[in-house]
């Protein structure tokens, strides 16, 4: 097998802000495996919090080559250990290039023989209320039905109602990333209605904290940076009522499957959730919202220009093209080292 990747970089319609950080623009790294003249790919991005630059991406795809080069099977790759988002971009190419040999969708692959369109979540970065209140009537009259708002400001409470009366139909995720305190959940929470969820409010590894606030919160707890492996999810069991499955956290889809299994069988509900990514990035997750309560893949949509095509959501729904593998192809963007991927009539 041959290992090739392509780097770009992805800017945002408009910066986006969390309780930790604002972002702007990141660098993505293309992943192609091929085999046989068949080539899957998959997508890691650069990353502060999961410490993932272009560096040392391309420094651990380059120590990869000799060991794709010495498998000519895929089913007898042996992967040393990577770094989670790294693992993913792997795993997924492996997976597109799996379902391209067998002329079937991935999600046939993963356990969903039979895909439907899914709404997703668009995210609303801390700001201004009234700017969050603009974002949000404009979204739903596009037909966004769920929007995630993010908070961990001191206007978190009129932000939340603002959105609210504005967008008065749509189902509302509120997003701290960790950026309150349980006892400040609670209160903010209590001056609120008509939230479906609370994802992260507070700092990962307080876990007695989120079992204190899980018997307070009248809405569903999402537990995410607390909820990377399955040894987490096991973990999480009484804790929480749901966890964010992310394919850049837990290592791509053979380990996100292992996860939704565990979560279900202890009790736990699924929310699929992503990093800003293009479309190829976001397509593994998508092809795995059979399995999830909430979804919130709206990565490709935050972005000004993506290089790729194939997922919709636009409009708040996503929709697979239902060709074999990821489904997606190059857009209309610049994006070097694109010219070699089959447009979606040869994928047919």
């Amino acid at each position: 097998m041959k290992l090739d990747w392509t780097v770009y970089g992805l800017e945002l319609r408009s910066p986006l802000r969390i309780s930790r950080s604002v972002m702007a623009r990141r660098d993505a790294v293309r992943v192609v495996i091929e085999c046989d003249g068949v080539r899957g790919h998959g997508e890691v991005v650069t990353s502060q919090y999961y410490g993932l630059d272009v560096e040392r991406i391309t420094g651990l795809l380059r120590d990869l080559v000799p060991v794709m080069a010495a498998c000519a099977d895929p089913a007898e790759l042996a992967l040393p250990e990577l770094p989670p988002g790294v693992l993913a971009a792997v795993d997924t190419a492996l997976h597109d290039l799996k379902a391209l040999r067998q002329g079937i969708p991935v999600h046939q692959l993963v356990g969903v023989p039979q895909w439907t369109d899914v709404p997703t979540a668009y995210t609303i970065g801390i700001g201004d209320p009234a700017h969050a209140a603009s974002q949000a009537a404009y979204l739903a009259s596009r037909g966004f039905t769920v929007l995630k708002v993010k908070v961990g400001s001191e206007h978190d409470v009129a932000t939340v109602n603002a959105v609210r009366a504005a967008a008065p139909d749509v189902r509302l995720i509120l997003d701290p990333n960790g950026g309150w305190t349980a006892e400040q959940a609670v209160r903010v929470v209590d001056q609120l209605t008509g939230v479906d969820a609370l994802e992260q409010p507070i700092a990962p590894g307080q876990w007695d904290d989120l079992a204190w606030l899980r018997e307070r919160c009248p809405v569903p707890l999402i537990a995410d940076e607390d909820a990377a492996t399955a040894a987490d999810v096991r973990a999480l069991a009484g804790l929480v009522d749901g966890v964010n499955v992310k394919l850049a956290k837990c290592g791509g889809i053979t380990a996100a499957r292992e996860i939704i299994d565990i979560a279900r069988a202890s009790g736990l509900d699924v929310m699929l959730g992503c990093l800003v990514a293009s479309s190829l990035g976001i397509a593994p997750a998508v092809h795995l919202t059979g399995h999830a309560r909430w979804v919130d893949l709206d990565g490709h949509l935050l972005l000004a220009d993506d290089p790729w095509t194939g997922i919709g959501g636009d409009d708040g729904t996503l929709r697979l093209s239902g060709v074999p593998g990821l489904g997606v192809v190059p857009g209309l963007g610049d994006v070097p080292g694109l010219g070699d991927v089959p447009t979606r009539a040869e994928r047919r």
